[in-house]
């Protein structure tokens, strides 16, 4: 079959996730997110529509002015380009419609573990681990970051210092204790 007659789809799944690394929220949930986070989102989207998808327009309308598009490089990349920075722009539009933006730092000073919270915890082998809990637009596990909806953060929410919680894993149930519960220190008021 030629090419032509070829449906060019705008992603594999509708995700909207530009690389599909989110994961969806759970049904019925809302999507807590920090300030700082929320601000992280807005910043990408706005740089998006505002600077990187003007300039792919602009190349996409001077190649296509080139003539073949078939063989024009310029024009399918952008084209391609295109379509994930608009896929990006729909998730990130449509996450920041929905997020819930919760400071951690109203809990400064508190030993009970809520979103936000930098825990620190002992596993039944004695090593100790620490973990923040932040929302799932956020979360970086290589900076130690945990999703609130992760198995750990849901073992650790709600409890307090020096409580012993049972975290389910796939490997089994393991009971962990949290050592330091932390907070954020709340931001001085702008005038």
């Amino acid at each position: 079959m030629s090419k032509a007659f070829t449906k060019e789809t705008d992603s594999d799944g509708d995700d909207d996730g530009a690389d599909g690394a989110l994961p969806p929220l759970p049904a019925g949930s809302k999507n807590y997110i920090t300030p700082d986070g929320y601000a992280r989102l807005r910043d990408e989207l706005l740089q998006l529509m505002d600077e990187e998808r003007p300039k792919i327009v602009e190349t996409v309308h001077w190649a296509a002015k080139n003539g073949d598009r078939s063989e024009n490089g310029d024009y399918l990349y952008g084209k391609k380009r295109l379509r994930e920075i608009d896929r990006r722009i729909r998730f990130l539009t449509k996450r920041l419609e929905i997020a819930e933006i919760t400071d951690p730092s109203v809990h400064h000073g508190r030993d009970q573990v809520f979103f936000g919270a930098t825990v620190r915890y002992a596993d039944e082998a004695g090593d100790e681990r620490s973990v923040t809990i932040l929302g799932i637009d956020e979360a970086e596990s290589a900076k130690a970051q945990v999703s609130w909806i992760s198995p750990i953060a849901r073992a650790l929410l709600k409890a307090r210092e020096g409580d012993v919680v049972k975290l389910v894993t796939p490997g089994g149930a393991h009971e962990v204790e949290i050592i330091s519960v932390n907070y954020p220190a709340p931001r001085p008021a702008e005038a």
